[in-house]
């Protein structure tokens, strides 16, 4: 069965409009690349692929877990998680214009 998601990710990204219009890659380009990588289990390729994968992975569960539980450790991660997803987000996309 997870070869199957694996497979039909595979089958049916999603291309990326603002690289086909402008040439230029989007500070979301390679996500799907670097998360199916991650669910073939080529965690270093996935990072290179796409760094701020997992902390936006980590930021959904610690948002999840927010919402069921509201505690102040929470906000915390969440904020901490916020800034580092959007730090590595514009570091990609910074690198990958150079």
């Amino acid at each position: 069965m997870w070869q199957k998601l694996i497979h039909w990710l595979e089958t049916n990204s999603l291309p990326c409009h603002f690289y086909q219009n402008y040439q230029i890659e989007c500070p979301g380009c390679g996500l799907q690349s670097a998360l199916i990588l991650l669910l073939k289990g080529n965690f270093i390729d996935s990072i290179q692929t796409y760094p701020a994968l997992l902390p936006i992975i980590l930021l959904g569960i610690s948002l999840v877990i927010h919402i069921k539980f509201r505690s102040k450790w929470t906000i915390k991660s969440n904020r901490i998680l916020s800034s580092l997803t959007l730090i590595l987000i514009l570091y990609n996309f910074i690198i990958k214009q150079l």
